[in-house]
């Protein structure tokens, strides 16, 4: 049993050496660095965004959200929060927001600051000119077409 472990663990490395410089050395063991960390990042768990398949793969529990509107947005702020989550369009501009169960907190925090960075989008955008037009002569339209014209008498006090 020992032995196995010792046996997947080693690492084989054979070169035909006539003329082994440091510069070849050097490059041998950079490839083989290379593929023992495919090798470990194979099993590390993805993090942040990433496709449906992957997050399901997790073997967490997931819930999901509708999201409506831009994902660049909510990608800034879940990487703030460090939130494993996934996108699946369902019609244009209609997300859905896959995430982890144990992460409700983080997803619960970065959705109430998208929902006021989005809100706040919304305050600051400009209004296009006919709208802006429309609204001057709808507002123009409520005013009183006649108005009292008020003389104030001015009295002289020398």
């Amino acid at each position: 049993m020992i032995q196995e472990e010792i046996d997947n663990r080693t690492v084989a490395l054979s070169v035909k050496a006539t003329k082994l410089t440091a510069r070849s050395l050097a490059k041998i063991l950079a490839a083989a660095l290379r593929t023992i960390q495919k090798e470990y990042n194979k099993g590390q768990i993805p993090h942040g965004r990433q496709s449906v398949k992957k997050l399901m793969n997790h073997r967490a529990a997931t819930s999901s959200l509708p999201l409506d509107g831009e994902t660049r947005l909510f990608d800034q702020v879940a990487r703030k929060w460090n939130v494993d989550y996934a996108f699946h369009k369902t019609a244009p501009g209609k997300y859905l927001l896959f995430f982890k169960s144990g992460q409700a907190d983080a997803i619960t925090a970065a959705f109430s600051e998208y929902t006021k960075l989005v809100m706040a989008r919304e305050q600051n955008r400009r209004l296009p000119i006919r709208e802006q037009l429309e609204r001057f002569t709808q507002h123009t339209q409520k005013r009183p077409q006649h108005r009292e014209r008020v003389k104030e008498a001015v009295r002289d006090e020398r």
